[in-house]
């Protein structure tokens, strides 16, 4: 019986016969399907073979050739990674020991990948996109499961579309840009820190130290780019900005002289604060030009990212002419934290290389990254995972190049092993290798060096979960995060220039441009501001306290003043504000109001001038008159008063009347004795006494009530007839709003705004106002006259504009409080420093003096008067007269009690029934009120004298008896 084969894929996988396999391997060893039938001629043969094929199965030597429909066993003998980085640079020599030293260990490493060996074949870039996918190519052809690098961020843009292509899992150890961590590429892994960190970290040293404004020199390609992109996105949520952007050509062409045109460009900008994102031979060569300029002196912040680190870990020393040129700079360098493990490595490394080349980050970052790889394939094998490559359809059309393109097969397994090499969680050199949600290893961290002298020296650290420190981010990673401001700490720094004092960070810059400071040309009120006629300067209040803040600040300030309106009238102050926002102008000096609304666009200075809104209204003089002593009391007071005196002298004499002859007699005495009595309290002038307890109670509380409101009379009176009193029927805002009469504001004020929208006054009732004459015209002719009642405006100009007008007061209170400052664009370095200078004049008396020399003009006679004194209303008295009424209420239930207890009695003892004819009613009534009438029993009263005078005498002379007797 003959063996019928055909030519076909076979894939050993779990379940397939021996005679597939079988056919598969005769397949491989006679060089295809074609040739298969003619070297089997016989049953026998094939049997003959059997054996040879049970050696092939199990040494699995066929798992690294390149034929369509490849396959392996689940453990092959041998497992190929590729790795692609540049080898004669920086990361690239440190980074092919690491990578070599790391297979070494893991191969020996009896528990991971038993029975299969690692192998890393490795292919050089040359840091070039177009090398670097020749050789991710050749990889690809080699049946590689995965590859390790590339090394630049440029060569990781243009390799890893064959990555995804092939579903080749692309483990980057160095490649830090930001967007290669899109979706865009998904089997793009970066073992490393992407530069959003590094970036984030730089934004927040930046903002610990005050500055606002940066400058970035960095080289102009993906990894540079795409650096600064997430710099500026990082600066700006922090209130800040890069000002200026200067970018290096990355060809390898570039010279010192392209260096220098860069460098004095950014000589002459204002900031002085410049990050450097670069490649190591571009950078050493800016900070030599920089040296050269004078740039590395006092007064310049340079920040450089890790590519120096990487340097001053793996060559250090550096030669003199390089160290002297980077002095004070500050380094940013990947964290990695310490451990036995680590330590034992760097012992290791020493001896590997003598000493002559020393291990940076990224070499431990490759290390780890060949451990993740191995511990990845580990997994993807226990999970049944097999190496099996398929051919790309995609590829068909290119069949027949010369290029060979066909060759190139999707690893079939690579989902998979993608899915577990982001499962990956163990501890290697640099700390905890494990992924988060957006495939970032976990715990970012940098450290922040500072060279000085021959060296560096850590001043600190940042990691994404605290900030800045002066402690391992590791050992805060158990404790709350805590990014508070207070929390965050640096060491001291050397700054360039060997100053240990903080830069300012920004100088004006150097490039004959000056300062365009917008000033407002007033109509009205020019003592503040006004243009010199014929010239472009300015004089005033306002432009002396300016010019004198100026002359304080330690450094020169190139200005220039430019006027802002039309001069006919005043100009609008928010659209002046607007403009500053906007950058037409660089600054505002003049009478400028700080609110809300405008704060939100500009930075003010520390107020100059305390402001706020007033009301101004015209007044009358009040004469005191014949009259005049009525004056001190409303005419509800008087009423009140008056009957509040009629009314004691009812109960005092309701009280008194049974008990006390001076309170009896006929009815026309006895209303004569009342009026005379309450009247005569008033100058505690009665003569009548009292004689009960209930109306002494009531006397002496009304007299307390007299003595408070004779005092509080005789006060305002005397107030009345020596102070000159005025009047107006304007009490304040509040009076005015409830009115319908117009208001008038100063033309370009916020007042209009702030009264429209905060006070709620129709806009139909206001009317503007130019100038100080117009305040006056219209106050005087009044609203019936085509004026306006009052005016609002702020204090400073109402109090220049009263020291010459004598006809108008401020009423009522101030209503809003805020300040003038000058204005500049957000986050202006020379606003804060303005601000110390404007304290620093306040405190030395020249911002009083400069007042008193622009302001203080008075012409109207001091004479203390004030609008509408306040007269004593009922309210100031209300608790005294409601003290004395509740006490005459008291007084009066009690007497009344009393009389009802009599009239009981009298009831019991028949009296009232044997009176005499009439009703029972009218008989109880004539009682009640003789009994009210009837003078008490001066007997009974003479009994109880007699009893408390015995008790007294018995009290003084004890030897008696009650009789005299001894």
């Amino acid at each position: 019986m003959r063996l019928q084969l055909v030519p076909c894929r076979v894939i050993v996988a779990a379940g397939n016969n021996l005679a597939a396999a079988y056919e598969s391997i005769l397949q491989r060893i006679f060089s295809g399907p074609a040739n298969l039938a003619v070297h089997r001629s016989s049953k026998m043969n094939a049997i003959r073979h059997f054996p040879l094929v049970l050696w092939f199965l199990s040494s699995g030597v066929f798992s690294s050739h390149g034929l369509t429909g490849n396959v392996s066993s689940t453990r092959p003998a041998v497992v190929n990674v590729g790795a692609i980085f540049s080898f004669d640079s920086t990361i690239g020599r440190v980074a092919k020991i690491a990578i070599q030293e790391a297979v070494k260990d893991v191969n020996s490493n009896s528990t991971l990948l038993p029975g299969t060996k690692l192998v890393v074949k490795m292919r050089t870039s040359n840091c070039s996109g177009f090398v670097g996918m020749v050789g991710a190519l050749q990889l690809m052809e080699t049946e590689t499961v995965a590859v390790i690098g590339p090394q630049s961020s440029v060569v990781a843009h243009t390799i890893s579309h064959v990555a995804n292509e092939l579903q080749v899992p692309l483990l980057s150890f160095a490649a830090t840009d930001p967007t290669l961590s899109s979706l865009q590429f998904p089997y793009f892994v970066r073992t490393t820190r992407s530069d959003s960190y590094q970036m984030t970290a730089i934004a927040e040293m930046v903002d610990y130290y005050g500055w606002k404004d940066v400058i970035v020199v960095f080289l102009d390609d993906d990894y540079g780019r795409n650096g600064v992109s997430a710099l500026d996105d990082a600066i700006a949520a922090r209130r800040g900005r890069i000002s200026y952007k200067a970018g290096i050509p990355p060809a390898p062409g570039v010279n010192r002289t392209d260096i220098i045109d860069i460098l004095i460009k950014v000589a002459v900008m204002e900031s002085r604060v410049i990050v450097l994102h670069a490649y190591p031979d571009v950078g050493f060569m800016v900070f030599s030009v920089a040296q050269y300029l004078g740039m590395m002196g006092d007064g310049y912040v340079w920040i450089a990212t890790d590519w120096l680190s990487s340097v001053l870990d793996s060559s250090s020393p550096l030669p003199p002419e390089n160290m002297d040129s980077m002095q004070g700079v500050l380094v940013l360098r990947q964290h990695t934290p310490d451990s036995d493990r680590k330590r034992s490595f760097l012992s290791r490394w020493n001896k590997l290389n003598g000493g002559s080349l020393g291990l940076h980050s990224y070499g431990l970052y490759a290390y780890d990254t060949v451990w993740l790889v191995a511990h990845a394939i580990n997994s993807f094998f226990e999970e049944g995972g097999r190496i099996s490559f398929s051919s790309d359809p995609n590829l068909r059309f290119v069949q027949g190049s010369t290029l060979h393109l066909e060759e190139l097969k999707i690893f079939d397994g690579g989902p998979l092993l993608l899915k577990k090499i982001l499962e990956s969680n163990f501890v290697g050199l640099t700390g905890p290798v494990k992924f988060n949600s957006d495939k970032s290893l976990v715990f970012p961290a940098y450290d922040i060096i500072n060279v000085i002298g021959t060296g560096f020296r850590v001043i600190g650290h940042w990691s994404n979960y605290s900030g800045l420190s002066t402690v391992p981010p590791e050992t805060l990673y158990s404790r709350p995060p805590n990014r508070s401001s207070a929390n965050q700490q640096l060491f001291g720094v050397v700054w360039p220039g060997e100053t240990v004092i903080k830069p300012r960070g920004w100088v004006f810059p150097n490039n004959g441009k000056q300062l365009k400071i917008a000033v407002p040309r007033r109509v009205g009120y020019r003592e503040f501001v006004s243009q010199v006629p014929g010239t472009s300067t300015f004089k005033g209040f306002c432009i002396d306290v300016f010019t004198a803040a100026v002359n304080l600040l330690p450094y020169a300030v190139p200005y220039q003043f430019i006027a802002f309106g039309d001069g006919h009238e005043n100009p609008s102050y928010s659209e002046l504000v607007e403009l500053i926002s906007a950058g037409v102008f660089d600054g505002a000096v003049g009478d400028i109001t700080i609110v809300t609304n405008r704060t939100k666009t500009v930075d003010f200075t520390q107020p100059y001038v305390s402001s706020g809104l007033v009301v101004v209204a015209p007044f009358r003089k009040l004469n005191t008159g014949a009259w005049a002593f009525l004056r001190p009391f409303s005419g509800l007071m008087w009423g009140v008063t008056a009957a509040f005196f009629l009314l004691v002298g009812i109960v005092v004499w309701i009280l008194e009347h049974r008990t006390n002859d001076e309170f009896r007699g006929p009815p026309k005495q006895q209303l004569i004795t009342i009026l005379w009595f309450s009247l005569s309290t008033l100058f505690f002038a009665h003569r009548e006494s009292t004689a009960s307890a209930l109306g002494r109670v009531v006397l002496i509380i009304w007299l307390f009530v007299v003595l408070i409101i004779n005092s509080s009379y005789t006060a305002s009176l005397t107030s009345i007839l020596t102070v000159q009193q005025l009047y107006s029927p304007i009490k304040g805002i509040e009076s005015l709003k409830e009115s319908d009469e117009p208001i008038g504001y100063q033309v370009g004020s916020f007042a209009e705004n702030y009264l429209i929208e905060e006070i709620g006054i129709p806009k139909s009732r206001l009317v503007s106002l130019g100038t100080p004459e117009e305040y006056a015209t219209n106050l005087l002719s009044g609203p019936k006259k085509g004026g306006v009642a009052a005016v609002v405006d702020e204090l400073p100009y109402v109090e220049l504009f009263l020291s010459s007008q004598c006809k108008f007061r401020i009423v009522g209170q101030e209503f809003t409080k805020s300040g003038w400052g000058f204005a500049f664009p957000r986050d202006s370095a020379l606003a804060v420093d303005l601000s110390t200078a404007i304290l620093a004049l306040s405190e030395n008396g020249d911002l009083q003096r400069i007042h008193d020399k622009w302001l203080t003009k008075s012409t109207c006679s001091s004479d203390n008067a004030e609008i509408d004194s306040d007269r004593l209303h009922l309210k100031s008295f209300s608790g005294l007269f409601l003290l004395c009424g509740i006490t005459c209420f008291i007084a009066l239930l009690i007497y009344f009690l009393q009389i009802m207890h009599k009239f009981r009695e009298a009831a019991r003892a028949g009296r009232i029934a044997n009176e005499g004819p009439g009703s029972s009613r009218s008989r109880s009534l004539q009682t009640l009120l003789s009994l009210m009438d009837a003078k008490a029993d001066p007997s009974r009263r003479d009994s109880k004298r007699r009893k408390i005078e015995i008790s007294l005498s018995d009290g003084i002379d004890f030897g008696k008896d009650p009789d005299g007797r001894q």
